[in-house]
């Protein structure tokens, strides 16, 4: 069965923001507390409206939330799309694990002619 529609763009947003290195960096720094929009554009060699459009991804995709006080934005590291996106990984992995033991089986099991066929593997059931 597959995710609402909604889930899943919101999954997409979620990998498309993680699959840009700077904005990995920006989540990184992230995880050790709050930061502001100038701190995080410091060490970045861009300019802060460049740094300011990775966060405004990474904000879409729920990743971060923003704070504003007067002039400063506060970000803060949102980390439930994040386990969202592992445990869709973790499903794959073990879908994919699960498959590649059942075919490691069938090929290690001795065919003679007088010997039965090999059993089917069972199918597991599709995970809700």
């Amino acid at each position: 069965m597959t995710a609402s529609p909604l889930k899943e763009k919101q999954l997409d947003r979620v990998f498309a923001a993680l699959a840009d290195t700077t904005r990995r960096d920006l989540l990184a720094r992230l995880r050790l507390g709050d930061s502001t929009v100038c701190d995080l554009a410091a060490p970045q060699a861009m300019s802060l409206p460049g740094v300011s459009k990775h966060l405004r991804v990474l904000e879409e995709a729920g990743l971060l939330q923003r704070r504003i006080e007067g002039r400063t934005h506060r970000l803060r590291f949102q980390p439930a799309p994040l386990q969202e996106a592992v445990d869709w990984i973790e499903k794959q992995r073990r879908f994919w694990e699960g498959s590649l033991d059942r075919l490691a089986c069938s090929l290690e099991m001795p065919v003679s002619p007088s010997s039965p066929p090999p059993p089917k593997p069972k199918r597991k059931k599709k995970d809700p």
